[in-house]
Protein backbone atom coordinates (compact mmCIF):
# COMPACT_ATOMS: atom_id res chain seq x y z
CA UNK A 1 0.00 0.00 0.00
CA UNK A 2 1.25 3.65 -0.94
CA UNK A 3 -0.05 7.17 -0.05
CA UNK A 4 0.75 8.82 -3.31
CA UNK A 5 3.35 11.24 -1.96
CA UNK A 6 6.31 10.68 -4.55
CA UNK A 7 9.62 10.34 -2.56
CA UNK A 8 12.05 10.90 -5.03
CA UNK A 9 11.90 12.00 -9.06
CA UNK A 10 14.94 9.31 -10.27
CA UNK A 11 16.47 8.24 -13.48
CA UNK A 12 16.27 4.98 -15.15
CA UNK A 13 19.90 3.49 -15.49
CA UNK A 14 18.74 1.23 -18.30
CA UNK A 15 16.36 -1.42 -19.41
CA UNK A 16 17.18 -4.65 -19.98
CA UNK A 17 14.86 -7.56 -22.29
CA UNK A 18 14.03 -10.38 -20.15
CA UNK A 19 11.16 -11.92 -22.42
CA UNK A 20 8.24 -12.51 -22.03
CA UNK A 21 9.30 -9.44 -19.27
CA UNK A 22 11.92 -6.59 -18.97
CA UNK A 23 14.68 -5.82 -16.60
CA UNK A 24 14.83 -1.87 -15.21
CA UNK A 25 17.18 -0.65 -13.09
CA UNK A 26 17.04 2.79 -11.65
CA UNK A 27 18.90 5.17 -9.66
CA UNK A 28 16.96 4.84 -6.93
CA UNK A 29 18.84 7.91 -4.57
CA UNK A 30 17.60 8.05 -1.55
CA UNK A 31 14.63 5.68 -1.88
CA UNK A 32 17.63 2.78 -2.21
CA UNK A 33 18.40 3.70 1.30
CA UNK A 34 17.55 0.80 3.77
CA UNK A 35 16.09 -0.99 1.10
CA UNK A 36 15.90 -4.68 0.60
CA UNK A 37 15.25 -7.82 -1.81
CA UNK A 38 11.45 -8.52 -1.55
CA UNK A 39 10.54 -4.66 -1.04
CA UNK A 40 7.60 -2.87 -2.80
CA UNK A 41 8.21 0.02 -4.75
CA UNK A 42 5.84 1.95 -6.29
CA UNK A 43 7.02 3.52 -10.18
CA UNK A 44 5.23 5.65 -11.92
CA UNK A 45 2.22 4.11 -9.31
CA UNK A 46 2.93 0.70 -10.51
CA UNK A 47 3.81 -1.35 -7.41
CA UNK A 48 7.36 -3.02 -8.58
CA UNK A 49 9.71 -5.66 -6.31
CA UNK A 50 12.91 -4.73 -5.38
CA UNK A 51 15.27 -7.92 -7.02
CA UNK A 52 18.53 -6.72 -6.36
CA UNK A 53 20.19 -3.79 -5.12
CA UNK A 54 23.70 -2.40 -5.98
CA UNK A 55 24.74 0.82 -4.10
CA UNK A 56 21.42 3.30 -5.00
CA UNK A 57 20.73 1.40 -8.24
CA UNK A 58 17.31 -1.04 -7.91
CA UNK A 59 16.76 -3.74 -9.90
CA UNK A 60 13.34 -4.89 -10.78
CA UNK A 61 11.23 -7.41 -12.76
CA UNK A 62 8.13 -6.40 -15.14
CA UNK A 63 6.42 -9.01 -16.93
CA UNK A 64 4.63 -8.47 -19.78
CA UNK A 65 1.16 -7.84 -18.20
CA UNK A 66 2.57 -4.66 -16.55
CA UNK A 67 4.48 -3.68 -19.43
CA UNK A 68 1.45 -3.53 -21.85
CA UNK A 69 -1.39 -2.01 -19.58
CA UNK A 70 0.95 1.12 -17.88
CA UNK A 71 3.80 3.70 -19.33
CA UNK A 72 6.58 1.48 -18.02
CA UNK A 73 6.51 -0.09 -21.10
CA UNK A 74 7.50 2.23 -23.12
CA UNK A 75 10.47 3.11 -20.02
CA UNK A 76 14.09 3.91 -21.73
CA UNK A 77 17.54 4.08 -20.00
CA UNK A 78 17.17 8.03 -19.28
CA UNK A 79 13.59 8.27 -18.70
CA UNK A 80 12.56 10.28 -15.39
CA UNK A 81 10.15 8.45 -13.04
CA UNK A 82 8.13 8.97 -9.60
CA UNK A 83 9.41 6.45 -6.78
CA UNK A 84 7.51 5.88 -3.56
CA UNK A 85 8.19 3.36 -1.15
CA UNK A 86 5.64 1.00 0.23
CA UNK A 87 3.36 2.72 3.54
CA UNK A 88 4.93 1.38 7.07
CA UNK A 89 2.52 0.85 9.76
CA UNK A 90 1.99 3.78 11.54
CA UNK A 91 3.06 6.24 9.30
CA UNK A 92 1.55 9.18 8.11
CA UNK A 93 -1.00 9.17 5.48
CA UNK A 94 -0.99 12.53 3.75
CA UNK A 95 -2.34 11.31 0.42
CA UNK A 96 -4.35 9.15 -0.24
CA UNK A 97 -4.39 5.00 0.17
CA UNK A 98 -3.15 3.63 -3.20
CA UNK A 99 -3.07 0.16 -4.03
CA UNK A 100 0.01 0.33 -6.72
CA UNK A 101 -2.17 -1.49 -9.53
CA UNK A 102 -3.02 0.58 -12.14
CA UNK A 103 -6.29 0.51 -13.67
CA UNK A 104 -5.87 1.88 -17.15
CA UNK A 105 -3.62 4.18 -19.25
CA UNK A 106 -4.98 7.89 -19.81
CA UNK A 107 -3.52 10.18 -21.95
CA UNK A 108 -2.48 14.37 -21.37
CA UNK A 109 -4.63 16.18 -23.74
CA UNK A 110 -4.66 19.74 -22.35
CA UNK A 111 -2.66 21.81 -20.43
CA UNK A 112 -3.99 25.36 -19.30
CA UNK A 113 -0.54 27.05 -17.62
CA UNK A 114 -0.68 29.63 -15.11
CA UNK A 115 2.49 29.94 -14.27
CA UNK A 116 4.01 28.59 -11.59
CA UNK A 117 0.66 26.18 -11.73
CA UNK A 118 -0.56 24.20 -14.22
CA UNK A 119 -4.06 22.64 -15.03
CA UNK A 120 -4.03 19.39 -16.99
CA UNK A 121 -6.75 17.11 -18.13
CA UNK A 122 -6.51 13.89 -18.84
CA UNK A 123 -8.64 11.84 -21.29
CA UNK A 124 -9.59 8.33 -19.64
CA UNK A 125 -12.16 5.40 -20.36
CA UNK A 126 -15.66 6.65 -19.29
CA UNK A 127 -15.73 3.13 -16.79
CA UNK A 128 -12.89 5.12 -14.63
CA UNK A 129 -14.71 8.47 -14.01
CA UNK A 130 -17.74 6.91 -12.45
CA UNK A 131 -15.71 6.35 -9.81
CA UNK A 132 -14.41 9.95 -9.78
CA UNK A 133 -16.26 13.34 -8.20
CA UNK A 134 -14.98 16.05 -8.00
CA UNK A 135 -12.39 16.88 -4.86
CA UNK A 136 -11.72 13.40 -4.54
CA UNK A 137 -8.83 11.39 -5.45
CA UNK A 138 -7.45 9.91 -8.19
CA UNK A 139 -3.49 8.78 -8.72
CA UNK A 140 -1.68 10.05 -11.99
CA UNK A 141 1.64 8.33 -12.72
CA UNK A 142 1.97 7.44 -8.58
CA UNK A 143 0.89 10.73 -7.32
CA UNK A 144 -1.87 11.56 -5.12
CA UNK A 145 -3.93 14.38 -6.92
CA UNK A 146 -7.67 16.38 -5.81
CA UNK A 147 -9.83 15.82 -8.78
CA UNK A 148 -11.50 19.57 -10.10
CA UNK A 149 -13.58 18.67 -13.06
CA UNK A 150 -15.04 15.72 -13.82
CA UNK A 151 -16.55 14.58 -17.12
CA UNK A 152 -17.64 11.46 -19.12
CA UNK A 153 -14.38 10.50 -20.71
CA UNK A 154 -11.96 13.24 -18.89
CA UNK A 155 -10.66 14.77 -15.67
CA UNK A 156 -8.75 18.03 -14.81
CA UNK A 157 -6.41 18.44 -11.79
CA UNK A 158 -4.67 21.64 -10.50
CA UNK A 159 -0.78 20.98 -9.97
CA UNK A 160 1.10 22.89 -7.32
CA UNK A 161 4.86 24.41 -8.39
CA UNK A 162 6.18 21.84 -6.51
CA UNK A 163 4.16 19.06 -7.79
CA UNK A 164 5.38 20.22 -11.11
CA UNK A 165 9.22 20.89 -10.20
CA UNK A 166 9.22 17.30 -8.20
CA UNK A 167 7.49 14.68 -10.13
CA UNK A 168 7.21 13.79 -13.72
CA UNK A 169 3.92 15.56 -14.27
CA UNK A 170 6.07 18.98 -14.68
CA UNK A 171 7.63 17.93 -17.85
CA UNK A 172 4.49 15.39 -19.64
CA UNK A 173 3.30 17.06 -22.82
CA UNK A 174 0.30 16.87 -25.03
CA UNK A 175 -0.46 13.13 -26.08
CA UNK A 176 1.92 11.55 -23.33
CA UNK A 177 0.13 8.94 -21.47
CA UNK A 178 0.02 7.90 -17.72
CA UNK A 179 -1.04 5.48 -14.88
CA UNK A 180 -4.32 6.40 -13.70
CA UNK A 181 -5.55 4.67 -10.35
CA UNK A 182 -8.72 5.61 -9.10
CA UNK A 183 -9.57 5.76 -5.18
CA UNK A 184 -9.83 2.37 -3.26
CA UNK A 185 -12.28 3.87 -1.48
CA UNK A 186 -14.87 4.76 -4.69
CA UNK A 187 -14.08 0.91 -6.21
CA UNK A 188 -15.89 -0.38 -2.98
CA UNK A 189 -18.42 1.99 -3.02
CA UNK A 190 -19.23 1.31 -6.70
CA UNK A 191 -19.27 -2.68 -6.11
CA UNK A 192 -21.36 -1.97 -3.18
CA UNK A 193 -24.17 -0.11 -5.31
CA UNK A 194 -23.70 -2.85 -8.11
CA UNK A 195 -24.84 -5.19 -5.61
CA UNK A 196 -27.87 -3.58 -4.37
CA UNK A 197 -29.04 -2.86 -7.68
CA UNK A 198 -28.59 -6.49 -8.96
CA UNK A 199 -30.51 -7.87 -5.79
CA UNK A 200 -32.90 -4.78 -6.31
CA UNK A 201 -33.61 -6.07 -9.87
CA UNK A 202 -33.49 -9.64 -9.08
CA UNK A 203 -35.05 -9.88 -6.06
CA UNK A 204 -39.10 -11.63 -5.97
CA UNK A 205 -42.08 -8.76 -6.44
CA UNK A 206 -43.93 -8.77 -3.32
CA UNK A 207 -47.45 -10.55 -2.79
Amino acid sequence: MFTGLVEHLATVAQVLPQPPGKRIEVDAGPVAEGAQIGDSVAINGCCLTVIEIDGQRLAFEAGEETLSRTVLGGLVAGSLVNLERALRAGDRLGGHYVSGHVDALGQLILREEDPPWAKLWFGVPPELTRQMASKGSVTVDGVSLTLVDVQDDRFSVALIPHTLQATTLGSRAIGDRVNIETDLLAKYVQRQLETEDRWSTDKPPAT
